[in-house]
C-alpha cells in the first residue's frame, strides 16, 4: 500500500527544507549547516508519523513472510515496554497504557497484513480494535480472537540471544499458553528475527533524511573542536563534554550515552604537566565520542583533533599518515560489505586484509538506527576480535546502517616512535549501492589554533 500522494508532496517539500544542500562523499567540503534545520517537535511527529506509516505498510509484510509467521504478537504493559513496541506506535505515544498488545494478521498477498490491537485503549486509523467487552480479560479475548484467525505459526517475542527479540514477560507467556491451550500453544515460535528485520530496516525516507542527521552530529563536532570552545592550557576535557550536553538541550536533541572527550600527548609533552591529562595543551591528539537521537533516529561518531603549537599550522605528517591508515581499515572494512555474509565473516576477511597490508586494526563495529547499538549483525567487538557467537553469526540484509567504528595504531616519528591509537566512528548505510558513509567521513584533522 503506498502512502496518499498528498503525503509524498509533503515529504519531498519537507525534505528540501531540512537537507537544502547535496551530500558529499568527503564530509566538509559543501559547507553544509544542518544543524540550522532542525524541526519543531510538531514537525518532527509528522514526519515520523508518516515514516510509520510506509513502514508498517511495506516491511511488515515483507518481513513475516521471510520468517513464514502468519500472525505476531506484541504484548506488554506501561513502563516495561517490548523493545520493539514504541517503534510499532505513532507520535506522540509515549509508553504502553496498560496491558498493550498488537496484532499482526498476514492474510497473504492479496488481502495483505490486518494490523489490529487488544489494548485497553484504542488506537485508531493504526490498529483496529479486538477489544470490544471490557469486562472480558484481555489475554482470554486475544486467544478467543487467535482460535477464530486459526494461524499456522504465530510469532512471540521471547528469544535466549537477542534482547531486542525478547519483550515478552514470563508471565505473559505463560497466561497466553493457558489461554490458547496445548493446541495453538504448540504453534507458537519465536519471532526473534522478525524484531531484528523490523528494526534493522531503514526505508527510503530515512536513508534520505538521515544524512541531515549524521550532518547535525558533523556540525556539532566542527563546533566544539574549534577555538570557540577550546583555550589551549585552559579548557578541559569536562569543559567540552558538558558544552556537548548542553548544546543538545538548546537544539532540542536529546543523547544515548553520556559524550566523552580524550587526550593522548606525546611522553616529551606529557613531562611537563601533572594535570592526569584533563587540560587540554598544545600539541596533543584530541579524541570525541559524541551520538544524537533525532526524528527517532540515532548517530554515533568519533572524530579527531589536533591542538597546534605556537607556531604551527597542520598537524605532524606522521599523525596525518596514521589517519590515513584509519582511513584505509574503513576503506577495507565496508569494501567486505556483502548482502547475506554473517558479521563474523566481514570481521575475518577485513581484518586478514588489513593485516596483509601492514596495518595494526581493531574492527567493533555494530548496527545502528531505532537504537544506537542497533538490531542487526555485529561485527566485532573490542575484546572479541575472533568473533562474536550468535549476533556475529547474523547476516548483513539491504537498506540497514552501521557505525563504521575501528581503530589503528602506528607508531609517529615526531612523537619519538610512540605508538598512537587512530579511533574512527562513522555512520554508514548498506543498499544495493554498496556501503557508503552517510555523511562522509573525517580524511583531515580538525585544527584547534
Amino acid at each position: 500500500m503506498k502512502l496518499k500522494k498528498f503525503y509524498w508532496c509533503f515529504y519531498f517539500v519537507l525534505l528540501f527544507l531540512i537537507t537544502g544542500k547535496s551530500y558529499s562523499q568527503n564530509y566538509g567540503v559543501t559547507g553544509v549547516k544542518d544543524i540550522k534545520n532542525i524541526l519543531p517537535e510538531r514537525n518532527r511527529a509528522m514526519v515520523m508519523n508518516q515514516w510509520l506509516e510506509w513502514r508498517l505498510d511495506n516491511i511488515i509484510p515483507e518481513l513475516m513472510r521471510r520468517e513464514g509467521i502468519d500472525m505476531w504478537l506484541v504484548i506488554c504493559r506501561e513502563y516495561n515496554e517490548d523493545p520493539v513496541y514504541l517503534t510499532l506506535v505513532p507520535e506522540p505515544n509515549m509508553s504502553a497504557r496498560r496491558t498493550s498488545i498488537l496484532i499482526f494478521h498476514d492474510r497473504g498477498k492479496e488481502k495483505g497484513v490486518e494490523r489490529l490491537t487488544g489494548s485497553f485503549y484504542d488506537m485508531g486509523k493504526w490498529y483496529k480494535s479486538i477489544y470490544k467487552d471490557k469486562k472480558k480479560d484481555q489475554i482470554e479475548n486475544l486467544a478467543e480472537f487467535i482460535k477464530e484467525r486459526n494461524p499456522k505459526k504465530i510469532g512471540i517475542d521471547v528469544s535466549e540471544n537477542w534482547a531486542f527479540g525478547d519483550g515478552l514477560s514470563a508471565s505473559f507467556k505463560e497466561r497466553l499458553e493457558k489461554a490458547l491451550g496445548s493446541e495453538f500453544s504448540s504453534r507458537l515460535v519465536s519471532a526473534e528475527n522478525l524484531c531484528i528485520g523490523w528494526l534493522e530496516t531503514r526505508s527510503p525516507q530515512e536513508l534520505s533524511v538521515y544524512r541531515h542527521i549524521c550532518g547535525i552530529a558533523h556540525d556539532i563536532i566542527a563546533e566544539f573542536f574549534s577555538n570557540k570552545v577550546i583555550v589551549p592550557d585552559i579548557t578541559t576535557t569536562e569543559d567540552v563534554v558538558w558544552w556537548i550536553r548542553q548544546k543538545y538541550t538548546d537544539l532540542g536533541l536529546r543523547t544515548w550515552f553520556q559524550p566523552s572527550v580524550s587526550i593522548q600527548r606525546s611522553k616529551e609533552e606529557a613531562k611537563k604537566y601533572k594535570d592526569k591529562n584533563t587540560v587540554i595543551r598544545r600539541g596533543d591528539l584530541l579524541h570525541c565520542d559524541i551520538g544524537i537521537v533525532y526524528l527517532g533516529l540515532h548517530t554515533d561518531t568519533q572524530q579527531m583533533a589536533y591542538v597546534c603549537k605556537i607556531g604551527e599550522t597542520d598537524a605532524p605528517e606522521g599523525l596525518k599518515k596514521a589517519l590515513k591508515k584509519g582511513n584505509r581499515l574503513q576503506d577495507i572494512l565496508m569494501s567486505q560489505f556483502k548482502a547475506g555474509r554473517t558479521g563474523n565473516e566481514i570481521l575475518r576477511l577485513a581484518l586478514k586484509m588489513a593485516k596483509e597490508e601492514g596495518l595494526k586494526p581493531s574492527i567493533y563495529t555494530h548496527p545502528l538506527g531505532l537504537h544506537g547499538h542497533a538490531a542487526g549483525p555485529v561485527i566485532g567487538l573490542w575484546d572479541r576480535q575472533e568473533g562474536v557467537p550468535v549476533r556475529g553469526d547474523y547476516p548483513l540484509y539491504l537498506n540497514t546502517c552501521y557505525s563504521i567504528e575501528l581503530n589503528i595504531k602506528d607508531k609517529i616519528p615526531e612523537w619519538g616512535n610512540q605508538e598512537v591509537r587512530i579511533a574512527l566512528e562513522e555512520d554508514a548505510a548498506f543498499t544495493e549501492d554498496g556501503c557508503k558513509f552517510i555523511d562522509g567521513r573525517m580524511i583531515n584533522f580538525y585544527l584547534i589554533k
